[in-house]
């Protein structure tokens, strides 16, 4: 697919923009890792990740132009594959507990897919981009692994919503015969120990990076993957206790 979207670049003189992923880094890049830190893969993904960049970059010398914005796990409405819509929640479902991947205290990060799009937009339009460009983006940092779970909690009206911890030992049981399972447990070191990417080449390329409130981000996510009513609002009353309204 990369190879066909190249040769159509070279021939309409067109820019490929490619949503980049953490995976490109082992542990050892870690945990500040910048646009110009060393790829060591330690997963199958990374692997073929690196590999598309190196593909892109070549093409880069031939006639083709690449952008790559680098971003922590993504989420976003009607977004299925990624952490947030294959393990926090049940997309079609009623959120009634969180899985998470990470361990408690360790930070993460994550990319609102809306502000990611935002920033690649506003990057385009910027004409002395060069023909091979990387950026990364800080999205939002939760700092100790939390904040995105209490937005869940806040969006659903639960602050008694349970959180269980993601069972990696049964996925390793189960890995031999699931290769899903297998390639998830390549990047468990993702959710072992902090990683943060900063933005300060995106910052001094547009200004500030678009950034949806947390709040905000969760909750239209949750609508477009199906786990919670748009019409359902959640309130507070004057006691400052959080509770659903339900349906209108």
């Amino acid at each position: 697919m990369l190879d066909n979207s190249i040769a159509a670049a070279r021939q309409n003189g067109s820019c490929i923009l490619l949503p980049g992923t953490i995976y490109n880094y082992g542990p050892f890049a870690f945990p500040l890792p910048d646009e110009n830190s060393v790829q060591q893969p330690v997963s199958r993904k990374g692997r073929i990740r690196v590999e598309m960049e190196v593909r892109l970059r070549r093409a880069s010398i031939q006639g083709a132009k690449a952008l790559i914005i680098r971003a922590g796990n993504y989420f976003g409405p009607r977004a299925g594959n990624n952490w947030f819509s294959q393990s926090l929640v049940k997309p079609g479902r009623s959120v009634t507990a969180v899985t998470y991947p990470g361990r408690p205290g360790v930070g993460h990060q994550w990319a609102y897919l809306p502000d990611v799009a935002e920033s690649m937009v506003r990057l385009v339009e910027r004409a002395s981009l060069e023909n091979f460009a990387t950026f990364h983006t800080e999205g939002h940092w939760d700092h100790g692994g939390r904040q995105m779970i209490e937005a869940i909690k806040r969006a659903v009206g639960r602050s008694d919503l349970p959180v269980l911890q993601l069972r990696w030992r049964l996925m390793a049981l189960a890995s031999p015969f699931i290769p899903l399972f297998r390639e998830l447990r390549e990047v468990k070191y993702l959710w072992d120990e902090p990683v943060r990417m900063t933005n300060a080449r995106l910052r001094d390329a547009i200004g500030a990076e678009p950034l949806t409130p947390l709040d905000e981000a969760v909750r239209a996510t949750l609508v477009g993957l199906g786990c919670l009513m748009e019409s359902e609002q959640t309130v507070q009353n004057a006691s400052g206790t959080r509770h659903s309204q339900g349906r209108l």
